[in-house]
């Protein structure tokens, strides 16, 4: 099997492109709406969603047609399964929870046929959901087959919490069978364990401590006297052979009197050195894993993004080199990425075209070589955009806006659409403001010139330099009279039209717009503060490119948020953080 990043419903994928027990481990960390209130998700809300990425959220985790088809799927699986599901419905009605439970169930009942009998699962849930969901898997999975639940410290205390701060993350831990593969992981000793346990030294300066050398249990063929010490009464933990062999290594302390015979009233116990232990076994508490912060070298500026750290841990307890990992909500990567790093083969699946990209740039700027593995979902021919666009007009817009790697992608809250929605800059010569292009992707089968001469308002308003209309089919006439109309852009580029209408029909038949060059930028550059222009004496040095005041252009608008292509943009994290801390 190889390396695989697909772009889709993981339900649909998992149930086509993966066979059945070919995966050796499955982490996952499904969303949930935990910055709702707890009581929110028991109703039907009906108040406005924050955005459209909350929108498609809603869209999968609220009762819909979609959550009933998702339930009569678990009904007709029998069993248990259904048994606890149709309980849960009885008890919780058609509210927002249980359109996750059902959404849930049915794709966890695909990722125990893909594990195969060595294999294991690690859900990474809210408390809010975790009770729900482990009933599920008991069912699913078996309730013999409970490993464990991991509580992973992944915050800070929070200083204005109302009730016990929340802190804690939650992982539940099954297997497909009793014989599931495991690695012991062990962790360093503290500096406090080694110094009230290895408080002793041989003349070479190494660290050990004396532990036991009697038998737990009578084991009469280990019933023997060493060196004038009597055995003790179920004798000693080692064989005579074996005895000799750690005296002869300056493996076994003696007591001793003041004058340096051995004093036979005591046990002699065996040196254990701190040099050649592994460290402390890992408990199913891990406050050892710091969360990511704004100063993490990793932090790739995604909200939900987990420390490799934590998933190098999974990973190395529960599969060996070269077995296959699966991530179905594979977000930013952080699951690929470490699988990569640790010679596994991986499977990522996400139903965001960004997170793909995100992942595409972290695989291409994180790791020293350019892993060999396929994308597979992403349209590939005009036939498959145009189902992208039937299917999902969110993730459609997004995926085109992709085909000219835009800066930043806009992401407008419900109803608050601004005809924008990405922007890239290029230079425009020494001393002049940089250029700016927008885009705006429509979708839909009814495209006409009213919404070219709109897009052309939307140009004007924000001060572009150029805009890039994107649409399906190839424009009318009359479409391509009222682009005309808008002259050619202002740049040192030669003769450009201001605005273009790009087809993504015509896109697939090598028909590309025509664009100045851009550049990577510095994250810096999209920040919102006022940059100076660099000056020799009282004059503007015409070597230094200026950016405008803020080089998004436009007035702050508190209805757009702003996502930046880290393929175009350099420190995301960096700007993703400085953000959050204002």
């Amino acid at each position: 099997m190889s390396n695989a990043l697909y772009f889709g419903d993981n339900l649909d994928i998992l149930r086509e492109h993966i066979e059945t027990e070919s995966v050796d481990l499955v982490y996952l960390d499904p969303p949930f709406n935990s910055k709702a209130q707890y009581n929110v998700l028991f109703q039907s809300a009906q108040k406005d969603i924050a955005s459209a990425q909350a929108e498609a959220f809603r869209d999968t985790w609220a009762w819909s047609n979609e959550s009933e088809w998702a339930f009569s799927e678990v009904m007709r699986s029998g069993g248990s399964v259904a048994n606890f599901v149709q309980a849960l419905r009885s008890a919780l009605g058609e509210s927002d929870v249980m359109a996750y439970l059902a959404m849930m169930t049915v794709r966890l009942q695909e990722i125990h046929r893909i594990i195969n009998n060595t294999g294991s699962l690690y859900l990474h849930c809210d408390p809010n959901a975790s009770h729900y969901l482990k009933i599920i898997l008991d069912s699913i999975f078996g309730a013999q087959n409970f490993q464990n639940e991991i509580t992973w410290k992944r915050a800070f205390s929070h200083g204005d919490s109302q009730t016990w701060s929340r802190v804690a993350g939650h992982i539940l831990f099954y297997s497909k069978s009793s014989k599931f593969t495991w690695n012991t992981p062990h962790q360093p000793h503290s500096d406090s364990y080694i110094k009230s346990h290895y408080n002793k030294s041989d003349d070479d300066g190494r660290l050990y401590q004396l532990t036991s050398i009697l038998s737990p249990s009578c084991r009469p063929n280990m019933v023997y006297s060493w060196k004038g010490f009597q055995s003790p009464p179920m004798g000693w933990r080692y064989s005579k052979e074996k005895m000799a062999q750690l005296d002869a290594e300056g493996r076994i302390w003696y007591p001793q009197n003041k004058d340096g015979t051995f004093d036979t009233s005591k046990r002699p116990r065996f040196k254990r050195f701190l040099d050649e232990q592994k460290g402390s076994v890992v408990t199913s508490i891990w406050t050892d894993i710091a969360p990511l912060n704004a100063r993490s070298q990793e932090r790739i500026g995604y909200p939900t993004q987990k420390p490799v750290e934590l998933l190098r841990r999974i990973i190395g307890a529960s599969s060996n080199f070269g077995d296959v990992i699966l991530d179905p909500f594979c977000g930013c990567g952080t699951t690929i990425e470490a699988a990569e790093r640790m010679g596994r083969k991986w499977i990522g699946i996400d139903i965001a075209a960004h997170a793909v990209k995100v992942i595409e740039t972290r695989l291409s700027e994180h790791l020293d070589y350019m892993p060999d593995y396929k994308t597979e979902g992403m349209p590939r021919d005009f036939e498959s955009a145009l189902r992208l666009a039937e299917r999902d007009k969110y993730q459609f817009q997004w995926w085109a806006n992709y085909l000219f790697n835009p800066h930043t992608l806009r992401e407008q809250k419900k109803g608050a659409d601004r005809g924008v929605d990405g922007e890239s800059f290029f230079p425009n010569g020494p001393g002049r403001p940089y250029g700016r292009i927008l885009t705006s992707v429509k979708g839909g089968a009814s495209v006409g010139p009213a919404m070219v001469r709109d897009f052309r308002g939307v140009l004007e308003r924000e001060g572009a330099t150029m805009g890039l209309f994107i649409c399906l089919r190839r424009p009318t006439r009359a479409m391509e009279t009222e682009a005309a109309s808008a002259g050619i852009a202002a740049t040192v580029h030669g003769d450009i039209p201001k605005l273009q209408i790009v087809a993504i029909e015509d896109w697939f038949d090598g028909e590309f717009p025509q664009l100045p060059p851009l550049e990577h930028l510095p994250s810096a550059a999209l920040s919102s503060s006022k940059r100076r222009v660099k000056r020799i004496g009282r004059k503007a040095n015409p070597r230094q490119v200026e950016m405008t005041l803020t080089i998004s252009g436009g007035k702050a608008d508190p209805d757009t948020i702003q996502h930046l292509n880290p393929a175009m943009v350099r420190d995301v994290a960096n700007r993703s953080a400085a953000k959050a801390a204002s």
